[in-house]
């Protein structure tokens, strides 16, 4: 599942690390969100990785964000655990480029719109 969210960066938590059971290292850096709804406001989302990590650092507190992230959950002994995992970032309002933006052709506006022909068969 994939969604996405816009609100105000409130806090910008403490970088996490260590080492899993199997021997690799990990990192985790959380970061709160105002949304303005009138109720719950605040979200959390966790950021998993020195890439995912990498794209808070272009942003601070008091920045109004867009963020698009997944909803996970996992049961462990007969309790359920949830994560939020931001994997993008970008300023509010801003749109995302295209990997492939300078190939396309831009879409004509309506001075721009063909000609209607008279000879169509309806």
């Amino acid at each position: 599942m994939s969604l996405t969210i816009t609100g105000k960066i409130v806090n910008i938590l403490s970088l996490e690390s260590g080492t899993s059971k199997s021997g690799k290292e990990w990192k985790k850096q959380a970061f709160v969100l105002d949304t303005g709804a009138q109720f719950n406001p605040l979200v959390c989302f966790s950021l998993f990785g020195d890439e995912k990590i990498n794209m808070l650092r272009d942003f601070g507190a008091g920045q109004e964000v867009e963020v698009a992230f997944n909803i996970s959950s996992r049961e462990f002994n007969g309790r359920w655990y949830h994560n939020i995992d931001a994997w993008k970032i970008s300023g509010a309002g801003q749109q995302a480029a295209s990997p492939n933006a300078s190939s396309e052709a831009p879409l004509p506006t309506i001075d721009e719109a063909p000609a209607e022909d008279d000879d169509l068969p309806f």
